[in-house]
């Protein structure tokens, strides 16, 4: 969702503030004053650290999870394409010509216009319009023989996973993160970081490397799920390069 250069400076934006605010606490409150960890608090810590490090894992294997369905759905519809526009060699002449002709037509409209469409969060409709004319085509079809009748119902199957793979397509790329849960994940974050910033540790310029390493850890995991929760969106997205391989392959190169 994040360009890759507002990645990096929210980065360094976030582990600035946080150290700043290390410094800060330490000079209104120094360290040798704050209470050191014991076995009264200690377990406390853990759990909050170890139930904050479960959710952030689960969080980032759920929209790798989406990331990739969305990209294997995406090689699913240009695959459909290709067979879509294989099949029509065995139909009659005009259906042939016309059907192999949208199916190049749908390439060009994922690509030019799906893909740019999705990246600015928006819904595309040329695809779906091209996609009507596809299934008015198939069912004009009147099969004068065995052959064309098997490859017309072999077409009408490919196309009828080509519509529900780009329906899906457009479901995924809508789809986000409830605002419920970046509230679970952002005051996790902000309770881990403070609770590493009250506690004493053995010397200043080790309780600072405490806080940066948990600061940038806490902050690349976050900013990894905000990137790949958009599957179409951001520096990190889903690639149209199956439908650029779907028009080489339909414009007579080799596959």
């Amino acid at each position: 969702m994040l360009s890759l250069s507002q990645t990096v400076a929210l980065l360094v934006v976030t582990c600035l503030l946080s150290l700043g605010f290390t410094l800060w606490l330490n000079r209104i409150w120094p360290c040798e004053k704050r209470p050191v960890q014991n076995d009264l608090v200690g377990w406390q810590l853990s759990i909050l650290g170890t139930t904050y490090a479960v959710i952030l894992g689960f969080m980032l294997y759920a929209v790798w999870s989406e990331f990739g369905a969305a990209t294997l759905n995406a090689d699913l519809e240009a695959s459909s394409l290709r067979n879509v526009y294989r099949l029509a060699v065995g139909l009659p002449e005009q259906q042939r010509n016309e059907l192999q002709a949208e199916s190049r037509a749908y390439a060009a409209a994922v690509v030019n216009d799906d893909w740019p469409a999705m990246a600015q969060g928006q819904l595309p409709d040329a695809s779906h319009t091209i996609n009507e004319k596809m299934w008015g085509t198939l069912m004009s079809v009147k099969g004068s023989s065995t052959s064309e009748n098997t490859a017309e119902d072999h077409a009408i199957s490919e196309l009828s996973a080509m519509t529900t793979y780009r329906r899906t397509r457009l479901v995924q790329s809508t789809h986000r993160l409830p605002a419920i849960l970046w509230c679970v994940l952002m005051v996790g974050g902000l309770l881990t970081l403070l609770s590493v910033n009250i506690f004493n540790s053995v010397s200043l310029k080790l309780h600072v490397f405490q806080v940066f390493s948990f600061t940038l850890l806490i902050t690349l995991v976050l900013l990894a799920i905000a990137d790949v929760n958009r599957p179409f969106k951001g520096w990190v997205h889903v690639s149209s390069y199956p439908f650029v391989r779907a028009q080489e392959t339909m414009s007579g190169a080799e596959d």
